[in-house]
């Protein structure tokens, strides 16, 4: 009950996207209110208190919706960085708000969107498949005045404001190099998708096959995908795939679902050769640090994060300049050079 006392009821209202009255209903206990209201109520107060500094500071307050269809790993750590660069947009102050789910489903993101451009918001960080509803969506949302930033893959085909994030065909390319240098040139190569509505998956896919062929034409690539990279799909598919490829001896994951990949291979006693996966999430830090996969292709999160905000501003006309889609640095991570992350950070 502190935190509820700790925020004004308007400030509570504005982050859950609901009415005063609404919001008072349910901080005072009062019957009649659906318990999907009650949880949207609690998110709301938790992420005031995660952006406590924020929301005491004085000056225009602008709504954020960060909205993300990835496994929770990922989902969390992108929040997270949001979160830990809304400072840097002083004196104009960024809350947010998080719309987190782990399943692709364009229809679903459409129908958030929607929802969104009918609260107040000034702005969309997305994460979704690149599919015709959600570009519509986004088209609507533009229609409401209120910019989109597509974050790791892009949707194209509708007028978001710019897209965030790596060059995800180099990206792939460079997977390709690594494992041809520390794999060889022969064997099977298993590559994971966690679905193939994502766009920036299916360039980084794009670029691995294109590259790989040019460096070491006798590999083959079998692709496992549509598992939407959650460790218990991911399981099954490559449990699948290596009784029907038992050459395979090096794996690029493209979506995620590096647990239970590994566990799949230890399950048949063969080690790959060189792993290559994507973002240092928790999973993938201790899977680096133990040296169970070669090396991560990594962007930095906060500076990405930091990167769309300022774009949603300049697409408002807060900010000066036409927001524009540069991509973000790919950095192979090894376990030598790994960069401090938000959580370390936090403890130095």
């Amino acid at each position: 009950m502190g935190a509820r006392r700790d925020h004004r009821v308007l400030d509570i209202a504005s982050q859950a996207g609901l009415s005063r009255a609404t919001v008072d209903r349910v901080l005072h206990g009062r019957e009649g209110v659906r318990p999907e209201t009650i949880a949207q109520v609690n998110q709301a107060i938790a992420e005031l208190e995660r952006q406590r500094e924020q929301v005491h500071l004085s000056g225009r307050t602008l709504i954020l919706d960060l909205v993300m269809q990835t496994p929770e790993r990922f989902a969390l750590a992108s929040r997270q960085a949001l979160e830990a660069e809304l400072w840097s947009l002083r004196p104009t102050v960024l809350r947010a708000r998080s719309h987190l789910t782990e399943h692709s489903d364009p229809a679903a993101a459409a129908a958030l969107l929607d929802g969104i451009g009918r609260k107040l918001s000034h702005g969309v960080i997305l994460k979704a498949p690149d599919h015709p509803l959600v570009a519509e969506a986004v088209n609507r949302l533009a229609d409401r005045g209120i910019p989109t930033v597509t974050f790791t893959t892009d949707v194209p085909r509708s007028r978001r404001a710019a897209y965030v994030g790596m060059d995800n065909v180099a990206a792939g390319s460079t997977a390709a190099y690594l494992i041809t240098q520390r794999g060889g040139r022969s064997g099977s190569v298993l590559l994971t998708v966690s679905h193939s509505s994502f766009r920036g998956e299916g360039e980084r896919g794009l670029g691995f096959r294109r590259t790989l062929s040019e460096l070491a034409p006798r590999r083959t690539v079998h692709e496992v995908k549509d598992t939407d990279g959650l460790d218990e799909s991911i399981l099954v598919a490559v449990r699948g795939a290596l009784a029907l490829h038992p050459s395979i001896n090096a794996v690029y994951s493209a979506g995620g679902g590096n647990l239970a990949t590994l566990r799949a291979f230890e399950e048949v006693g063969v080690t790959p050769k060189v792993f290559i996966a994507h973002d240092l999430d928790g999973d993938n830090r201790g899977l680096l640090r133990t040296q169970k996969i070669f090396a991560v292709l990594h962007h930095d999160l906060r500076a990405d994060m930091r990167r769309a905000c300022r774009l949603v501003l300049q697409a408002r006309g807060i900010l000066p300049g036409r927001p524009g889609s540069i991509p973000s640095q790919v950095q192979v991570v090894t376990p030598y050079n790994e960069p401090v992350s938000i959580y370390d950070a936090a403890e130095l």
